[in-house]
This record gives C-alpha cells, sequence and structure tokens, in this order.
C-alpha cells in the first residue's frame, strides 16, 4: 500500500498571546507534556527569575529550579548533571528565558531523554520551536540536533517587558528565510538538491508575514504575527529535517562575523538580516532586497555593516569567509565563488546604496 502521508514532529501545545503564562500550570498538567507532574525548571538570571516570583505558588511544590547563565555547551551539559542530581526523579523539562536558556535547556533535554516545554521571554530569534539548540563550544559555535519542543508558551505581555533590542532581532531573523529558500531553490537548480516543499512553505508563508505586517513591535498584533512566523520557522526545520529552510547565505555571514569579531558580534538576529539583505542584493533580486531594507529600516534595525559596528573590509572579510562555516551548503555565495577584490566591490556598491 502507498504511504499517504508523513509523520511529523509538532509540539503538543501551543500557546500565544497576551496572558498566557497564567494557562502553564494547566499545559503541564496534561499527561501528554508531564505524566507525573515532576518538573525541572531552567531559567535565565533576568527574565526567568522574574516570571519564577509570578509562577512558584501556581506550580507543584516539588518543582525543581535550576538557573542557567549561558547558551554553551558546557552550561548545558552541567544543566543536565544538576537536574539528574536533583531530590526528584523529573519526567518533564520547562525552560523559562531567552534564547540562551531555551538552547541549553533543550540540549540538556535531549541528553536526559526528557520533553521539554519551552516558555520564551523574548521574540530574538526562531530557536524556541525548533529542533536545534545553537551553543558555543571551544571551537566558537555550534548547532546541534535536538528533539522539538513538546510545548510552546509565547506570552505578548512578557514579550513587551523585554528590551525592544531583543525583539525586534526576531523581524530579521524571520526576513532572512527569504534568503534561505531562495538558495535552497538555486541548490535545486544547480546541484540537483531536494526541495521539501511543504518546509519551504511554512518558511515563506513565515517570511512574507512579517515582511508585510503594518505597524511596530508597540502593536500586539504585529508581535503576534512575529512570534507566530517564529515557531513556524522552527517547525518548517523540523518538518524538512534541517536548518535549510530558514538557514542560507544570510547564516553563513552570520557564523562568519560571529567568528571572527567575537567581540564586535550584534544580536543573531540583527546579523542575519543583515546577511540576508546583502545576498538578496548580491542575487540581483533588487525589488525584494529594497522590501527588506525598508521594513528593517522602519523597526530601527542595523541594514549596513556600520550598523553592526563592522567596517566594509570586516564585512568582506566575513562575506568571503562564509562559505566555510556551513562546508557542504550551497548558496548564492557558492555559486558566485567570487575573488575577494569582487567581494570587496560588492560590498562598496551594497553600502552606496542602502547607507542611510
Amino acid at each position: 500500500m502507498a504511504v499517504l502521508s508523513r509523520l511529523i514532529q509538532a509540539p503538543a501545545a501551543v500557546r500565544i498571546g497576551p496572558g498566557v503564562a497564567a494557562e502553564l500550570p494547566a499545559i503541564l498538567a496534561d499527561q501528554r507534556i508531564s505524566a507525573s507532574g515532576r518538573l525541572a525548571v531552567a531559567i535565565s538570571e533576568g527574565s526567568g527569575t522574574r516570571l519564577r516570583e509570578q509562577l512558584a505558588c501556581k506550580l507543584p511544590e516539588d518543582v525543581g529550579w535550576f538557573t542557567v547563565s549561558r547558551a554553551s555547551l558546557d552550561a548545558a551539559v552541567d544543566l543536565a548533571d544538576r537536574v539528574r542530581a536533583g531530590k526528584a526523579p523529573y519526567d518533564t523539562l520547562v525552560a523559562i528565558g531567552g534564547g540562551k536558556v531555551i538552547d541549553a535547556a533543550k540540549y540538556a533535554a535531549a541528553r536526559l531523554g526528557m520533553p521539554l516545554v519551552a516558555v520564551a521571554t523574548n521574540l530574538a530569534h526562531d530557536g524556541v520551536c525548533s529542533p536545534v539548540a545553537t551553543l558555543e563550544n571551544d571551537a566558537g559555535t555550534g548547532s546541534y540536533g535536538v528533539p522539538n519542543p513538546i510545548g510552546v508558551v509565547i506570552d505578548l505581555d512578557i514579550i513587551r517587558q523585554a528590551p525592544p533590542r531583543f525583539v525586534r532581532a526576531g523581524i530579521g531573523e524571520a526576513l532572512s528565510n527569504l534568503c534561505a529558500l531562495a538558495d535552497w531553490e538555486l541548490a535545486h537548480r544547480e546541484t540537483g538538491e531536494s526541495v521539501d516543499g511543504l518546509a519551504a512553505a511554512m518558511a515563506r508563508t513565515s517570511a512574507e508575514a512579517v515582511l508585510h505586517q503594518p505597524g511596530t513591535i508597540a502593536d500586539e498584533t504585529f508581535l503576534a504575527v512575529l512570534a507566530n512566523a517564529l515557531v513556524l520557522s522552527g517547525q518548517a526545520m523540523a518538518v524538512a529535517g534541517t536548518s535549510r529552510p530558514v538557514s542560507g547565505a544570510c547564516h553563513e555571514i552570520n557564523h562568519a562575523i560571529d567568528q571572527l569579531f567575537p567581540k564586535q558580534a550584534a544580536q543573531h538576529g540583527e546579523q542575519c538580516g543583515v546577511g540576508a539583505l546583502f545576498a538578496t542584493y548580491l542575487r540581483g533580486d533588487h525589488a525584494l532586497a529594497a522590501q527588506m531594507a525598508e521594513v528593517l529600516t522602519r523597526h530601527e534595525l542595523p541594514v549596513t555593516p556600520r550598523d553592526l559596528g563592522l567596517g566594509i573590509d570586516q564585512f568582506a572579510e566575513a562575506v568571503t569567509y562564509a562559505p566555510q562555516t556551513r562546508p557542504g551548503r550551497f548558496t548564492i555565495l557558492e555559486h558566485l565563488d567570487l575573488s575577494r577584490s569582487q567581494i570587496d566591490d560588492a560590498v562598496k556598491g551594497y553600502v552606496a546604496t542602502y547607507a542611510r
């Protein structure tokens, strides 16, 4: 008999909206998420600690609380060790905070064989609902495959309390899907790499929703669109079984900046937004590039290397190095295979076009 469908790993519960953090106790009581109700909760030192004060009285008394300070491989392993050594045999890990604590907790949950519930306190990137944990390691930063969270909670009232920069960064992350998808289609045409149409549709829908949504992060409607877009982007990775739907030349440039200029590195989503705009310009899709530049500018996000705190030469160096960050991934950078002098000229042309 022909296979008529496929199984897709997806969260059992997703709640996005104002005030939904109040529903967290009921979500955690769902036996699909926690059969015994024995919960370990990983929190950040900032927003997660403040949210603990609101939620502690509503959760079981035997909840174990664990603070996470960094998104590093060592911190994730340490968290797993502390949870394993806790007073109770926990059956579910809950991560409350930004991307750093969620990524560390995703890796720790995978190491422990536990399901994870992600409670986001900002919208800086699409890791809240993805099968990838991005962690610092001895070589810089690595991406690790992990199970998708079993539950996702994004309370827009809490998101509004985050520093605006940590919300705006998610806009750059969402828009970068358009660059990643163009690179995926390019790889399909040039190398025969297969494209997962469902994953691509999810990634494109989320990016275009943000691209065409009016308003700012001060508007609840815009925040809801952005939150849903980032969840869909993460789910697109789960569907495809790879980060391909959301990661192309944009992320290669981002990783290169992180590795070459770690002290000058900006927010992940900020760098991906600039990387996506540059790659779109390089591809010659000037109509889309103009739309992306308008959205980045409207939301006060970086547009040029200078906005990221980088010189033209530094950005050109990052673009030159970028293909080395993801060996085997074919993007516009690998396709054009530009010399350093050609990259210098392209970056100068880009800056001349989009400098404010």
